[in-house]
């Protein structure tokens, strides 16, 4: 090769380099490289315990309820039926404290009192007639005084009898109603609590989404609130990229933007939800040697959920207000690779 020759060829590679700085600062002005980020739903139980079964895989798309994991519950079925016979003991309770005495017990007291009744008239009969022989100085005042005690006495009895008779129809005292009321109401409590512990050893999706990752296995023994799986629902796919300061004030909240990535045919729009308060050095995902040493602020969108399906966390993509940006990086880029191509071909 001549020195002509090599001159030509320094020229092109220099007008290329100029080309290619002026790129690098449009592109920082209108084409902003970032990644993707997921926001993953960690799965886990309240309750400690051995892991019994995984009903679901790696890589599953699933939807809200579906089924994820138990936990070994035995213990806690225990504790289920127990407290469901304490409930059917204190509602019993409660049942018979409201009815009162049962039917034969209350007939019984209807045989006292008319035995009673009974007695206090033949005492009645038996105090009069003494009375009228005491009149006639027949019987001495002891005798007569002694009939009239046997008539108030068995008078008495009748009353008692009479009042047990209204006590046992009308059940027991409100006191001791509410006592058995209180004891039905802490029962149900304590069952409650027993099924809402034996319920959370089965877990089932809080949300529709790609199960990423499952942590623990069939087998494992798994402390309370360790995540066993995560789930990465689509509306948790984000895009994170970083703006110079100069810029960073064009940007609003709600803005539409265009999001661009390797395979993909046609840009796709994402909407600014927010732009961080401070700046921040710039991070090791921005290549440019220009930008690395300038402050920057980082800014997250997202994109409607059917194309947040299509994104992994962790991809680069690249973002601009207009789609030319994309096609100008990408054949500028091409050129300066086909020239030195020729340099070594």
């Amino acid at each position: 090769m001549n020195i002509p020759d090599i001159r030509i060829h320094k020229t092109i590679l220099l007008i290329s380099l100029c080309f290619l700085l002026f790129s690098c600062t449009d592109q920082e002005n209108f084409l902003w490289q970032g990644y993707v980020e997921g926001e993953f739903v960690y799965v886990s139980s309240p309750l400690g315990g051995q892991l019994d079964e995984i009903k679901v895989k790696k890589g599953q798309q699933i939807i809200e309820g579906h089924p994820l994991f138990t936990l070994e519950r035995e213990f806690e079925k225990a504790g289920v039926s127990e407290a469901s016979e304490n409930m059917d003991k204190a509602l019993n309770d409660l049942a018979d404290k409201r009815k009162g005495r049962r039917p034969s017990e209350i007939a019984s007291i209807k045989a006292r009192l008319r035995k009673a009744k009974s007695a206090e008239s033949l005492a009645a009969i038996d105090y009069k007639r003494r009375a009228n022989l005491y009149k006639s100085r027949t019987i001495s005042e002891e005798e007569r005084d002694k009939a009239r005690s046997d008539y108030q006495q068995a008078t008495q009895q009748v009353r008692q009898t009479s009042s047990e008779l209204t006590t046992a129809t009308l059940g027991s005292r409100s006191d001791e109603i509410k006592a058995a009321e209180s004891a039905v109401e802490a029962a149900k409590a304590r069952l409650e609590q027993a099924r809402w512990n034996y319920n959370q050893k089965e877990q089932n999706a809080p949300r529709t989404g790609l199960v990423f990752d499952t942590i623990r296995y069939k087998g494992e023994w798994v402390p309370a609130g360790k995540p066993i799986l995560s789930i990465l629902p689509p509306e948790n796919r984000k895009v994170i990229f970083y703006v110079p300061e100069p810029i960073v004030g064009g940007f609003s909240v709600g803005e539409e933007l265009l999001l661009n990535y390797d395979g993909i045919k046609e840009p796709v729009k994402v909407k600014v939800t927010y732009i961080a308060p401070e700046a921040e050095y710039t991070p090791p995902v921005i290549y440019s040697s220009e930008s690395r040493a300038k402050l920057v602020f980082m800014i997250e969108a997202y994109p409607s959920l059917s194309e947040a399906l299509l994104l992994k966390p962790g991809q680069p993509v690249d973002i601009s207000r207009d789609a030319k940006y994309f096609n100008g990086k990408t054949s500028l880029i091409e050129t300066v690779k086909t020239f030195f191509r020729g340099k070594n071909e």
